[in-house]
């Protein structure tokens, strides 16, 4: 098989749906990479019933590519290796954020197939000097090394809007298989339905939700456009999501609620909503929108510091951390929601976790 070709395993569960959190980075407090936790948070990923996961995007911390950090292969290395250790009887999809100009975004997609990683989150943030003829044109050539997973990062923490002509253009890209939607916008996430609604592809690519806020509504919402005198529907499959990163266990089972609600003709869907407006409280606290998604990152890491999972919320950046009263919140999300939560689970699996070091 060609590298930038997928698997039929892989290419069915993509288009099939499934949840895929985005890996956070484990750091000791001197900001080395504490690799025991890193691979131990990959196993809680598998444990948790997760459908892959997501390495070296925004969770992990943009900053693993600065020289000085230099700790973006060894991220890509430790989680391709734990899945591999984990000997799966089913499926399990590797994704690989890749960033940067063109030159850069090649080298980290070849860096991404070295480690056998099934696709590439291709990020168009801070290529605001790009055309997006250009931005199309740079796809185009990462897509000749890795299959592309599309990515619509929101203006608020570096994405910019993208036309609908864009996304047309880009849905038509035969390398791009998925498309993961973070535009915290309805206008700007129905551009994106809409463009891959009326191409050619429109039955070969898998839409991810990315929309934090709106999880799921997201995933529960058919979108019906007439193309050609006839109705297409597109539905959001999965979600690839930081706020997936935590209280994974209970992410799958309220995916695997989702999609019984559908299949029983929507019976349960009250309950579901009122679920969905829980999960956006739990998402506020947890990214820090009270300040403009300041503590997103450290938010993430609080809650695996709690269980266990990380030694603290330890960022690459000094300024990466908890907004003034995002402590309190979190605490009142835990309390008021613990049905959303997976502490019990965690705590199984770390006592049943052989491989790994006393975690305190």
């Amino acid at each position: 098989m060609e590298k930038n070709q997928l698997s039929s395993d892989i290419k069915n569960l993509l288009q099939k749906g499934t949840v895929i959190p985005a890996h956070p980075l484990a750091l000791h407090q001197n900001l080395k990479i504490d690799e025991e936790r890193q691979r131990v948070l990959t196993r809680y990923y598998i444990a948790s019933g997760a459908g892959g996961v997501a390495v070296g995007v925004h969770t992990t911390q943009f900053e693993i590519r600065e020289p000085e950090c230099n700790l973006l292969e060894p991220v890509l290395q430790l989680a391709a290796e734990e899945i591999e250790h984990a000997k799966l009887d089913r499926s399990f999809i590797k994704v690989a954020g890749i960033c940067g100009p063109t030159n850069q975004a090649i080298k980290e997609a070849e860096l991404a197939v070295k480690y056998g990683y099934h696709l590439g989150l291709v990020n168009m943030g801070g290529l605001n000097y790009y055309s997006e003829t250009e931005l199309i044109k740079r796809i185009m050539d990462i897509a000749k090394v890795i299959p592309v997973f599309g990515f619509y990062l929101q203006p608020a923490v570096g994405g910019r809007v993208l036309s609908y002509d864009f996304w047309r253009a880009f849905a038509e890209i035969p390398s791009v298989h998925a498309i993961k939607v973070a535009a915290f916008n309805r206008y700007q996430t129905l551009d994106v339905v809409r463009a891959v609604c009326h191409s050619s592809r429109v039955n070969e690519i898998a839409l991810y939700t990315g929309n934090d806020d709106n999880i799921v509504t997201d995933l529960l919402t058919p979108y019906r456009f007439v193309v050609n005198g006839e109705k297409v529907e597109k539905r959001f499959v999965g979600g690839l999501l930081g706020h997936w990163a935590v209280w994974t266990k209970k992410a799958v089972e309220l995916f695997a609620e989702i999609r019984q609600c559908i299949a029983n003709d929507y019976n349960g869907i009250e309950e579901l909503l009122s679920k969905g407006i829980e999960v956006t409280d739990m998402n506020a606290v947890l990214f820090d929108v009270q300040h403009s998604f300041k503590g997103c990152i450290a938010g993430i890491h609080e809650v695996l510091r709690r269980q266990g999972l990380l030694e603290g919320r330890f960022c690459l950046n000094p300024e990466e951390e908890l907004s003034y009263g995002q402590m309190i919140e979190i605490d009142r999300v835990c309390k008021n929601y613990p049905h959303l939560t997976d502490e019990a689970f965690v705590k199984k699996f770390s006592e049943a976790d052989t491989r790994k070091i006393a975690l305190h």
